[in-house]
């Protein structure tokens, strides 16, 4: 895999598909293989990233890991639209 660097490892093929989603909608190219690639996902999972975009992926997975893209029950209420109340 010339041009690549691994820049991902999880035992959890969820997590690695949500960190593949996170690179994805910062601009980058990922290849993912592992676990995602079977019908049953079991083992570990690996993502690789362009060379090129190494420092910036690094930066993306120690901001997800370090819960900077965490979104709390206020981020969810602010962004929540009122209800009409129900009749009664």
């Amino acid at each position: 895999m010339d041009g690549l660097v691994q820049i991902y490892a999880s035992g959890d093929a969820f997590a690695a598909e949500l960190m593949k989603g996170r690179l994805e909608a910062e601009g980058m190219w990922v290849l993912s293989k592992g676990a995602s690639d079977t019908p049953y996902p079991t083992g570990p999972s690996y993502l690789w990233v362009r060379a090129e975009d190494e420092a910036r992926a690094k930066a993306v997975v120690d901001a997800v890991e370090s819960g900077a893209f965490a979104v709390t029950d206020e981020d969810v209420l602010e962004g929540a639209t009122p209800r009409d109340e129900p009749a009664t």
